[in-house]
């Protein structure tokens, strides 16, 4: 079967482009990815829980008298502690996530946020507070970086882009939880105001081992690993309803063993030495440290954390209705950061991430303007101009942050380097986050709309970035996209291999790791 029989250099890319047939009329398919909603997806519920619940708890009386109207420096420790303990699990998930499988990461990160959240509950002190909600910082990155490997690794390609962007927005459905649940328990006279909601944060990791074990493991690492015919099997059932002579299955597999055997072959041994080992990888690097700081440091972390505080600089002091816009405004992020994971991801990726960062520096531009107004005048329209602006800046932001990021890192980085390449995302998120987090309170508290200023010059450099710096990656498959940055020749050497496979018309292989030389090599069992 010739190459150009399908119209396209890569045959994956063709078979995937030619199929009709949508994900809810394949069954299996259909089966994994219910299976993946409360497993993958309800990982970032955690981190959506977290914030909104913070935000929401400032606002609860219960919880300011047993910390002693915690402000300033105090404050943004009890929010900073959750990025801390991220940063600190940060340099342990890449060998978790590749040596003991997604599964096993996203179960043992789970375990630790359930130990985390009791604790955070039944909290006496400050300090029992702290450690509670240092744990659960601790343990969301095994379970972020596992399942957005996952994801992106399980997903049939068609659908690969959408399911990674979904599993980003639902970090509003745990914020729509929690700040339904604050408003719910912030007149309660007694502790339990603040420890309903604190509780509550065990479910979603609770999900997440019940149904991770009903989950496969990823195709890509079962191969590396030399489980060759369990990866071909889980492609057969979830990829083509269970045919194991699905020509495009074949295909499928023999482009991802091809990869990967291409990729050992040109490391020999994976570590984090080849995050900089040529000039490709260092690309890649730079792009996902910019999307790690990006993420968190383009005003998110202002209503993602410190609602109460900017409301209280535009004149709205109730309790109740800065609870009322806190669910308002999670709920708006759900409903838009849903419709852009289901259309965005048809979008070429540059357009989309520039669209982003343009519309977040005039947003945030003007929020800054009417604060200032606000301040220097109390003018009432000015106040409400704001709150217009907040409301604005959420589409703006999930339109590439939000909708892109998990996709546009799974599609940068090659599998060898991949939970590592996400890793380094994951810390710098998590370093700027705990940053922004303790700098935040004092920042508003002492400096107030000047403080925005801050945030405005690093949006002007991030639509610069994009620009200078963002390649595009859409339509292709993860094979196609693992020699992005390398030169012609690696790339057609990966065409012309992956050809020459595929028509040796070999159902299934065996695929074992070769100890000695740390790469991948092939023994086919017959033609």
């Amino acid at each position: 079967m010739a190459i150009a029989d399908h119209g396209s250099d890569h045959l994956v890319s063709s078979l995937v482009a030619a199929d009709k047939v949508s994900w809810y009329q394949k069954r299996n398919l259909r089966f994994l990815y219910l299976l993946m909603f409360p497993t993958c997806i309800g990982i970032e519920m955690t981190s959506g829980f977290d914030s909104s619940m913070m935000n929401g708890l400032q606002s609860v009386p219960t919880w300011e008298t047993f910390f002693h109207n915690p402000r300033s420096t105090i404050l943004g420790l009890l929010s900073a502690l959750y990025s801390l303990g991220s940063v600190c699990s940060l340099p342990l998930v890449p060998f978790v996530t590749d040596r003991m499988g997604r599964r096993w990461a996203i179960g043992f990160g789970s375990i630790i946020m359930i130990i985390g959240a009791i604790l955070q509950t039944a909290a006496q002190d400050f300090a029992m507070f702290v450690i509670g909600r240092f744990l659960l910082g601790f343990g969301i990155p095994f379970a972020i970086v596992a399942a957005s490997s996952m994801i992106g690794e399980l997903a049939y390609p068609k659908e690969r882009a959408r399911m990674n962007s979904l599993f980003n927005a639902s970090w509003f459905i745990g914020a729509i939880v929690a700040a339904g649940v604050t408003l719910g328990t912030f007149s309660m006279p007694n502790n339990w105001g603040w420890r309903i909601p604190s509780i509550l944060q065990v479910v979603p990791s609770v999900l997440q081992i019940t149904f991770i074990w009903f989950i496969p493991e990823s195709p890509r690492w079962l191969i590396s690993k030399g489980r060759g015919d369990e990866a071909y099997a889980i492609l057969a059932k979830y990829h083509a309803e269970g045919d194991m002579n699905s020509e495009f299955v074949r295909l499928e597999y023999a482009e991802i063993v091809k990869t990967l055997e291409l990729e050992m072959n040109s490391t020999k041994k994976t570590s984090w030495k080849d995050l900089v080992a040529t000039s490709g990888m260092r690309k890649r690097l730079i792009i996902g440290s910019f999307l790690g700081l990006a993420t968190q440091w383009s005003g998110n972390g202002l209503t993602s954390y410190f609602l109460s505080k900017i409301l209280n600089n535009v004149g709205i002091t109730d309790p109740r209705e800065q609870n009322l816009i806190n669910l308002a405004m999670t709920c708006w992020g759900f409903v838009n950061a849903t419709t852009l994971a289901l259309t965005v991801p048809k979008m070429k990726r540059r357009t989309a991430y520039m669209i982003c960062t343009v519309s977040l520096l005039l947003i945030f531009t003007g929020w800054t303007i009417a604060s200032a107004k606000y301040a220097m005048t109390g003018s009432q329209a000015a106040s409400r101009t704001v709150i217009a602006f907040i409301f604005l800046y959420s589409p703006a932001y999930n339109i590439g942050y939000n909708a892109l990021s998990y996709t546009y890192l799974v599609e940068l980085f090659p599998y060898h380097v991949r939970a590592k390449g996400i890793t380094v995302f994951q810390w710098w998120g998590r370093a700027a986050t705990f940053f922004n987090q303790f700098v935040n309170p004092i920042g508003i508290a002492n400096a107030g709309w000047k403080y925005y200023i801050s945030y405005c010059v690093f949006l002007f450099f991030e639509v610069l970035f994009v620009w200078f710096m963002f390649p595009e990656t859409s339509n292709r498959t993860l094979e196609e996209l693992a020699f992005l940055y390398e030169d012609d020749k690696m790339r057609e050497q990966q065409k012309r291999i992956e050809q020459e496979y595929y028509e040796e018309n070999v159902p299934s292989s065996v695929v074992s790791r070769d100890d000695k030389e740390g790469g991948i090599h092939i023994e086919r069992s017959g033609n």
